[in-house]
């Protein structure tokens, strides 16, 4: 029996969220969106983690941020931030509320800052 293996993204939703996110790049004249892409549309096994402590050091208070991957809970957040992200642990959630931020969908980050000013994204 001959296995094949399986090409491109894990999921439908990840190739969804790809071509969502190049169409929004290029009605909107927004680079920031295809960046965001590019590394979205790297192999699940090479995508970004950032834990909250590191994304505590790099924001400044009611900053706005885009994780192309997971947020990991290690560490505190110490000031109110928006952060958009692939996905999230269950701890990280519960932090993130406590210090006051919020946490978005990379998709309602789009719809509400469709230009992507004030946005950086963090690895």
């Amino acid at each position: 029996m001959v296995m094949k293996m399986k090409r491109g993204h894990e999921s439908n939703s990840t190739n969804e969220l790809i071509i969502f996110l190049e169409k929004a790049s290029k009605k909107n004249k927004a680079p920031i969106w295809v960046a965001l892409a590019e590394k979205l549309s790297s192999p699940r096994r090479r995508r970004i983690a950032v834990n909250l402590g590191k994304i505590s050091r790099v924001t400044s208070p009611d900053s706005t941020i885009v994780v192309p991957g997971k947020i990991l809970c290690s560490g505190a957040l110490n000031h109110k931030v928006s952060i958009a992200s692939f996905s999230a642990a269950k701890g990280a959630r519960e932090k993130v509320s406590k210090a006051g931020g919020k946490l978005i969908g990379i998709r309602e980050l789009v719809e509400s800052n469709p230009k992507g000013s004030g946005v950086s994204i963090i690895q």
